[in-house]
């Protein structure tokens, strides 16, 4: 921990910047070192083992945020897997840490930054936990800055001013299933993964990213038993009776909701969904729990929306 006049810095808040424009706050940041890689040599007559530096990397970068985020990460988000555009992929940026008086103590900038990961939580009806959102990218290159800056000015988009998000806000459709949907107790935790390949460039020590395949989760879902029928009379079509192409699958959404149910904070859209199990929890005899079943879809494509409406950024 660096030491000033015989004091410790002390971390009171972190935000994050792209392109040079305050983005937002994050409750956590993690990662980003440079590294060296320590080759080893073959023992010589001295029965040492001679080392050295060979290549350099740059650890990921991930950080950890709620209702405090700003439009700009979430388009960088949303246009990390179906931008045309690879520039649009590409994001520079930094890490800033304040203290207690929002004066700032160091920064961790960046360099052609590409996510290759992004978590949303489990939504669950009977939880009152915060919606906090994880998100990891890899950086080409980053640099490092310890030294008290100046104090941080009029913020948009403050924390002070920012509503808790709840995960047991939520609505999830699906086509044809949508009364069933409406008593769902809860969608497991989403993840997405985006796979990176590195190119050298000339006599450069820093790799150039491109961006390559993507992976998409599958949606699971919990149905109570009195409203699981319309969820088994898909499978059974989809999976036993071996109807299951393309015109089979079905399209739909998971909402994360206002305190009062009645707006709309964000939207994931869900397409190319397909049933491939659907069974029931384990049951006890005399038991008071209610039995409920437990429904996976695979997806095929996944895209986040709504961030105009959310944010009232124009």
């Amino acid at each position: 921990m660096a030491l000033n006049n015989g004091r410790a810095y002390s971390a009171g808040h972190y935000s994050i910047e792209l392109d040079h424009t305050h983005a937002g706050w994050v409750k956590s940041v993690e990662g980003g070192d440079a590294v060296g890689e320590v080759v080893s040599e073959k023992m010589g007559a001295d029965k040492l083992i001679r080392k050295h530096l060979a290549t350099l990397k740059y650890n990921e970068i991930s950080f950890k945020f709620g209702s405090g985020m700003g439009q700009k990460v979430w388009e960088w988000i949303k246009n990390s897997w179906h931008a045309n555009d690879v520039k649009n992929v590409r994001q520079d940026g930094a890490m800033i840490m304040y203290n207690y008086q929002l004066e700032e103590m160091s920064r961790l900038t960046w360099h052609h930054g590409i996510i290759t990961e992004f978590g949303l939580p489990a939504f669950d009806a009977k939880a009152k936990d915060s919606c906090d959102f994880t998100c990891k990218f890899q950086p080409e290159y980053t640099r490092q800055t310890i030294k008290k800056g100046s104090k941080l000015g009029n913020i948009p988009n403050g924390s002070a001013q920012q509503k808790k998000w709840l995960t047991s806000n939520f609505r999830l459709r699906i086509d044809g299933l949508d009364d069933a949907c409406k008593h769902t107790l809860k969608v497991d935790a989403l993840t997405i993964k985006q796979k990176t390949t590195e190119n050298a460039i000339g006599e450069h020590r820093d790799y150039q990213r491109e961006p390559t395949s993507v992976e998409i989760p599958n949606l699971v879902v919990t149905i109570p038993e009195a409203y699981i029928e319309p969820f088994v009379k898909w499978h059974e079509d989809f999976v036993i009776k071996g109807n299951n192409d393309q015109g089979q699958e079905k399209t739909g959404s998971l909402e994360l909701l206002t305190n009062d149910l009645k707006n709309v904070l964000l939207r994931i859209d869900f397409h190319q969904l397909g049933v491939f199990k659907c069974a029931r929890d384990k049951g006890e005899a005399l038991s008071d729990n209610l039995l409920n079943w437990k429904v996976e879809m695979y997806c095929e494509d996944l895209k986040l929306d709504n961030f105009k409406e959310t944010y009232g950024n124009k």
